[in-house]
């Protein structure tokens, strides 16, 4: 079977919406031996991948009847929702984990890996998103509860975004209704690094754009993942309903870090 480094899921559905999961797999492709040396408990963790995110990704766009795009590398080999000038772009330790397999990696590994497993699916999201005007990108990430050594994360879900908040202030609304969810806002994480996936296809180019990080013990199974892609359609459905139409598109040019 020809390996290929993404994804698609209903490429030729209509909807305005656009579904992306960049740390969808943690697959270390044929071509780098299938492994990075790290022990599979390690392959398993949030290290290598963003767990549950694919799943809830395929249950959005069914319900959205929207494409996904989904990366097929872990983010160990190279991350895809790094700019090609950032320096985490290929990780050598992550969270306590030192990566043997990338120890070695020199500039012509950098360059073959970017040419074999990055641009190929950054290329095809762009095609993705060039494909109607009134594109909105949702990127789908999860986050572990809580990093060694560090403190308890309390959020559910967590909404990141930069300056365009077009759509992420009517979604975290939403959610907020909730009773149950404790929602973040840029939490656990900042909402943007220039380079990243966002910024390359939406930020730079006026479009609709989220980032929803749902933490991982919640969407472990195929239940947990189905209920977020479910309401997280609903609510995503809402938000674009409450935004002002006549909120102008920010459309920045991205500096280098």
């Amino acid at each position: 079977m020809t390996y290929v480094p993404f994804t698609t899921i209903g490429a030729d559905r209509q909807s305005p919406w656009l579904i992306t999961c960049d740390h969808a797999t943690n697959t270390v492709p044929p071509d780098l031996g299938g492994s990075l040396g790290l022990h599979p408990s390690d392959m398993a963790r949030h290290i290598a991948y963003d767990v549950g995110a694919f799943g809830v990704a395929r249950a959005l766009g069914e319900a959205l009847g929207a494409p996904v795009i989904a990366s097929n590398f872990s983010r160990l080999v190279i991350d895809p929702n790094r700019g090609e000038d950032d320096p985490t772009l290929i990780m050598k330790l992550y969270d306590g984990s030192v990566i043997p397999g990338n120890r070695a990696v020199d500039a012509a590994e950098r360059e073959r890996r970017l040419a074999a497993y990055y641009r190929p699916y950054d290329e095809a999201l762009a095609a993705l998103a060039g494909r109607r005007e009134d594109v909105a990108i949702v990127s789908v990430h999860s986050f572990t509860q809580q990093l060694r050594g560090r403190p308890a994360r309390p959020w559910h879900i967590g909404i990141l975004h930069a300056e365009d908040r077009r759509l992420s202030d009517p979604l975290i609304a939403r959610i907020a209704e909730e009773p149950t969810l404790c929602v973040g806002r840029n939490a656990p994480y900042p909402g943007h690094l220039p380079g990243d996936a966002v910024d390359r296809h939406a930020r730079q180019r006026g479009r609709h754009n989220t980032l929803i990080e749902i933490r991982n013990d919640l969407i472990e199974d195929r239940a947990g993942q189905s209920w977020w892609g479910e309401h997280l359609a609903l609510w995503l459905t809402d938000a674009r309903a409450r935004m002002k139409p006549d909120a102008p598109a920010p459309i920045l040019e991205s500096k280098p870090a």
